[in-house]
């Protein structure tokens, strides 16, 4: 690396994690940034201005620093790609003002703040004076977003209908959890007595913000969105799968694959059924069978501990045989997710020093009982071999990378693709052996499949093929799509819901499990394609997952030469 004078690309894009972490503290929190627990971003239009800024001012230190001697080498060169392709996709986000309508059940920076609190450290009280601080600055935080969603509604730039009445369904679910307080009143409930009246104040002046916006959307956005479209059309969406995919993406092609890959799955989805229940008209119904009669784990805390035993089982098997993994990386701690949320179980990353591990949540949407083959391919994605491996894996080789590499630069559809793949791994290793967990697996794969046929075919308005089993020759539209979601799946109606919602909220997002899938599988046969009998899956999992993120062209590229 040069001097900060002549600053190569991994420099630049450490500079910009410095200057991204003073515009978006919440970013810092996630990071393990202690100085950001007590602060929240500016979610106004200046504050996502100021964003937009640094990106263009990066971009053009990016062009001087990849002038200069040194830049050419593997390492700076790959950093520099991933910045410039980053920073221009978030720019045409920007510019075209989707900051402006960010409305839905899990993307928007109503839910970045809350999410925030949940791994903000609260060992100290040190730790819980700055969550007090930070409780203070909610009521300005979601001013300025609903300053920005003002600024959307001037100029025409609506969120649809379905996700503003899901957002709105959440913060009243945010509002009262049920005992009579807000969700932040009982996260500070947690705090020391010590600071007990401060953290109170605090956590009630969180929850008015929350009614307040609650009520707002409820009497202004809803009412000016109404008749707006949910889906956004072809120019929207493929700017939007530009930035979750990291590439320019042929969506014919794409949907053309999804539909490919919906047939083959369904083949092997049936074969499976047979085991379960013989004679089973569908793949479902034995699903269903398995809900009332397959294996289960009964209560809350004992599926926690469940799939903590299912990733540390995973961890000391794999751990010397297809993973050479650090102390530090094969710790991961098995969460439940916060009420109030989407539907879908999701993953945090450790902080950069680990001093808090990776974790999986689970939301129990107020279940108690929790089939078997619904859980074990479902935690090989989201903690281990899954986000875990890949995002810890990242931060334990940041100083060998760059920080942003490791860090805020991800991919959507990078990460999302390599867990999906690392759930077919499973499989291929044998771990998927019973036909319950097997039948469980082929489920979730097709759900990914069917992900890339309903969020493009519904944002497009393509049709429907000529031989698929459901409205042949009708245009998609998202009650087609939900229904469709639902006949081919084992996911209860109200996760089939959250789903949509998710869909119509971050278009070009859910199909990067798939499309990132495939590009992982074809960068590691061109790998073993050019080593022959000396490829050694092991040592090529390791220098994968050692490279940072990258778009999925650049990352066919950069796995077909380890």
């Amino acid at each position: 690396m040069s001097d900060t004078q002549n600053p190569l690309p991994r420099q630049v894009a450490d500079a910009y994690v410095d200057d991204l972490i003073a515009l978006d503290p919440v970013t810092g929190t996630f990071l393990g940034v202690r100085e950001s627990s007590s602060r929240l971003p500016d979610y106004s239009p200046d504050g996502w201005d100021a964003q937009a800024r640094l990106a263009r001012d990066t971009l053009a230190r990016l062009d001087e620093a990849e002038r200069r001697p040194g830049a050419g080498g593997d390492v700076e060169r790959r950093c520099g790609r991933l910045l410039r392709e980053r920073l221009t996709a978030q720019l045409a986000m920007h510019e075209a003002g989707e900051h402006l309508r960010e409305v839905g059940n899990m993307h928007t920076p109503g839910h970045a703040v809350r999410e925030a609190f949940t791994i903000t450290p609260v060992e100290t009280e040190e730790d819980w004076a700055a969550i007090a601080e930070r409780l203070r600055a909610v009521p300005e935080a979601f001013a300025g977003y609903r300053a920005s969603l003002e600024l959307g509604l001037e100029r025409k730039l609506f969120a649809g209908p379905r996700p503003t009445a899901t957002f709105i369904g959440q913060l009243t679910e945010w509002a009262d959890t049920g005992e009579g307080r807000g969700w932040f009143e009982d996260f500070a409930a947690a705090g020391p007595d010590a600071l007990r009246a401060e953290l109170d104040e605090a956590a009630r002046a969180a929850t008015g913000a929350v009614v307040e916006l609650r009520d707002w959307l409820r009497r202004v956005y809803a009412p000016a969105v109404e008749g707006a479209p949910n889906v956004v059309g072809r120019e929207r969406y493929a700017r939007s799968a530009r930035y979750f995919n990291g590439t320019d993406l042929d969506l014919d092609e794409a949907y053309a694959y999804g539909w490919a890959e919906f047939h083959r799955i369904l083949g092997e989805m049936r074969e499976e059924a047979e085991k379960i229940l013989p004679g089973a008209e569908t793949p479902w119904a034995a699903l269903a069978h398995l809900d009332e009669h397959g294996r289960h784990i009964e209560g809350v805390d004992e599926v926690r501990d469940w799939l903590q035993g299912l990733m540390d089982r995973a961890i000391a098997d794999l751990d010397g045989t297809h993973f050479e993994l650090a102390e530090r990386v094969r710790r991961v701690e098995s969460r439940i997710a916060p009420p109030g949320g989407a539907a879908a179980p999701y993953y945090t990353s450790p902080s950069e020093d680990f001093s808090r591990p990776g974790r999986t949540w689970l939301p129990t949407m107020g279940l108690t009982r929790f089939p078997v083959y619904d859980l074990v391919s479902t935690w090989y994605h989201e903690g281990v071999p899954g986000h875990h491996l890949q995002l810890a894996q990242w931060a334990h080789v940041a100083d060998s990378l760059s920080r942003y590499q490791a860090t805020v630069g991800m991919v959507s559809a990078n990460v999302e693709g390599w867990a999906l793949y690392a759930e077919r791994l499973m499989d291929e290793l044998g771990y998927l052996g019973d036909p319950e967990e097997r039948l469980g697996y082929l489920d979730a794969q097709m759900m990914r499949a069917v992900r890339v046929i309903i969020d493009i075919g519904m944002h497009l308005g393509l049709q429907i093929p000529a031989d698929s089993p459901f409205h042949p020759g009708e245009r998609w539209t998202p009650e087609l799509a939900q229904e469709f979601f639902g006949a081919h799946s084992s996911r209860p109606a109200d996760f089939v819901e959250s789903e949509l919602t998710r869909y119509l909220t971050m278009p070009g997002q859910a199909i990067g499990y798939k499309l990132g899938e495939r590009a992982w599988l074809l960068g590691r046969e061109r790998a073993r394609a050019r080593h022959g009998a000396a490829f050694d899956l092991k040592a090529w999992h390791m220098a994968a997952l050692s490279q940072g993120s990258l778009g999925l062209d650049d990352l066919v590229d950069e796995l077909s030469r380890l």
